[in-house]
């Protein structure tokens, strides 16, 4: 493929542009293309603005409840984590290299996601390796309040999250280096107490050992009418949130490449027993070639 970006048409009409891999194949496209209009509608049910009855709404509506319907139902407090890895549990590679290990679908699905929740949160490690914007650009919808948590406060002003204004934006750090009406380049500084136990030693890096409490960060969020979060990453942040029983779900992309080494999604504290391991309920959607693994942890 000449250009790693390809238009296509929508079914209204539209055309939008996404990020495709050189392995693309027609059927990634087929997830892409449900009409803005029913994307819109979806919305609508998510922020309470209409109701949508299931009984009497046509294709591709199954499909996009299937996945989105959880998401929206009810306003009370919801955790959503998404992560893409590859068959050997990478998210990137050694030097942090991750554009794209997932295709064109979950990236569309990523950016949904965003316009879904209240605020949409990510590690220090995730802005520092992939500058990430954290808006909602492939889609409609609104972009979120925008989320970084920094213990140590070791990154830069120069990110775009902190400089572009695209959206309200929140660098959560150790409650002892915020100060009162602190900023970090455009964005506010905010404080929360560190977690009283970090990730299995050894196996992540000893500056993120002991993070910021998941618990402590929720509440910091809620209290700014902030309920309904989305963890987009990286791998350690997500990891601490499903160590706390903070995640309500999560969402892994399985993409066909083995890397063999890299920074891994998932890292827990050891266990001795296969009946340790978390068990959530699981749903399967095809990606393309890529395969999400819808995981439930209160569906009870």
């Amino acid at each position: 493929m000449e250009n790693n970006k390809r238009s296509h048409e929508l079914t209204n009409g539209l055309t939008r542009t996404i990020d495709v891999s050189a392995n693309l194949v027609e059927e990634n496209l087929a997830y892409c293309e449900i009409p803005d209009e029913n994307w819109r509608t979806l919305l609508d049910y998510r922020w309470n603005r209409q109701p949508i009855n299931l009984e009497t709404t046509p294709p591709p509506w199954p499909s996009l409840m299937a996945l989105y319907g959880p998401l929206c139902a009810g306003q009370d407090a919801y955790v959503a984590a998404h992560l893409g890895q590859s068959l050997d549990g990478r998210i990137a590679t050694v030097t942090g290299a991750s554009h794209f290990v997932t295709g064109p679908v979950d990236i569309l699905h990523n950016h949904r996601m965003r316009a879904l929740f209240d605020a949409v949160v990510v590690g220090a490690g995730t802005v520092a390796s992939d500058n990430p914007r954290l808006t909602v650009r492939l889609c409609d919808g609104d972009n979120p309040v925008r989320v970084v948590l920094d213990p140590r406060r070791r990154l830069g002003v120069d990110f775009d999250v902190f400089q572009d204004g695209a959206a309200e934006t929140l660098l959560i750090c150790d409650e002892a280096l915020a100060g009162d009406r602190d900023r970090h380049g455009l964005s506010m500084v905010l404080g929360a107490r560190r977690a009283a136990t970090g990730l299995a030693a050894g196996l992540v890096d000893n500056s993120v050992e002991t993070g910021l409490c998941p618990h402590a960060i929720l509440e910091v969020l809620a209290a700014r009418g902030l309920s309904r979060i989305f963890v987009e990453g990286g791998g350690v942040t997500v990891s601490r949130f499903l160590q706390a029983g903070c995640l309500d779900r999560l969402h892994i992309t399985v993409a066909p490449m083995i890397l063999g080494s890299g920074r891994p999604a998932i890292t827990l504290p050891p266990v001795e027993t296969l009946a340790e391991g978390r068990r959530p309920t699981v749903r399967r959607f095809d990606f393309g070639d890529d395969i999400l693994f819808d995981c439930g942890f209160n569906d009870g």
